[in-house]
């Protein structure tokens, strides 16, 4: 894996790592991890997968080691700040509680070095304002299950052949017209719901599509997952945001101003 550089940064995001899931990209992550350096992370949802962990009991040592990554963080001086997802909704009743050093929120206001606040959520929460059918979402995540197992042997016959990360899942996200209409109403929603809390924008997860954008004068920011995407949403000390992209290479994604950020963490753009 090639490494351009990695400062100690201000902020981080991550969100909807799936640990106990056959999908999780515990390698990519966990070497993010181990040269990760920033006074605050924080876990916006779905973390542990117990929906999966329902179905079938699978927790190999790479996703034991993720977890006690985090924890090394904060021995090490992070603020780890813990919002359950979904898939991890029985830890939203701990509110407010400290666990072994993660301080656990449902919800939570974050303010940047430049003085943006965003309000920082898993997302769940804005999936009634988008009014797809309870039918369509049930076919549409077995159709997901079955795309990523069929991504992951893509996955292992391009890495045998020495060919970067590639998610099929994505790839055909990208051109259901049906999926474009879906991640559109959740982000209207999503910035509908920030601007009522009187901030200049929310930073989410839940969707797996990692997003930078601007939407009626407020920023929405989606970190994207570690099942399809590998991403983290990164701040630096001067306030300004980036989307990286965690893989076989580092690359930027997206940034919150035109210069700066991305020279400044020495990652390369992506095309």
């Amino acid at each position: 894996m090639t490494i351009d550089g990695l400062p100690s940064l201000r902020t981080v995001f991550i969100s909807d790592i799936h640990l106990g899931y056959r999908g999780c990209q515990a390698d990519y992550l966990h070497h993010f991890l181990k040269n990760l350096k920033t006074d605050t992370l924080v876990l916006v949802g779905d973390i542990v997968d117990l929906w999966s962990l329902k179905r079938s009991v699978y927790w190999p040592s790479q996703h034991q080691a993720i977890l006690k990554e985090i924890f090394e963080l904060v021995k090490r001086g992070t603020r780890v700040i813990y919002i359950p997802g979904n898939h991890d909704d029985p830890a939203r009743s701990l509110d407010g509680a400290l666990l072994a050093g993660v301080e656990v929120h449902r919800q939570w206001i974050f303010e940047s070095a430049s003085g943006h606040r965003f309000w920082v959520v898993h997302g769940d929460e804005f999936e009634g304002a988008v009014k797809f059918s309870w039918l369509l979402k049930v076919v549409g995540e077995r159709l997901y299950d079955s795309l990523m197992v069929i991504g992951r042997l893509i996955q292992k016959t391009r890495r045998r052949l020495g060919l970067g990360h590639w998610s099929l899942a994505s790839w055909i996200k990208s051109r259901v017209p049906d999926a474009r209409t879906f991640i559109d109403r959740f982000e209207q929603a999503a910035v509908a719901a920030a601007a009522k809390r009187l901030c200049d924008g929310v930073i989410c997860g839940h969707m797996h599509v990692p997003q930078m954008r601007v939407i009626d004068g407020i920023q929405y920011i989606n970190d994207g997952d570690w099942v399809e995407h590998c991403t983290a949403l990164v701040e630096d000390r001067n306030g300004r945001l980036a989307l990286i992209e965690w893989t076989d290479s580092i690359k930027t994604l997206a940034v919150s101003e035109a210069s700066g950020l991305a020279h400044d963490l020495n990652f390369q753009s992506a095309a």
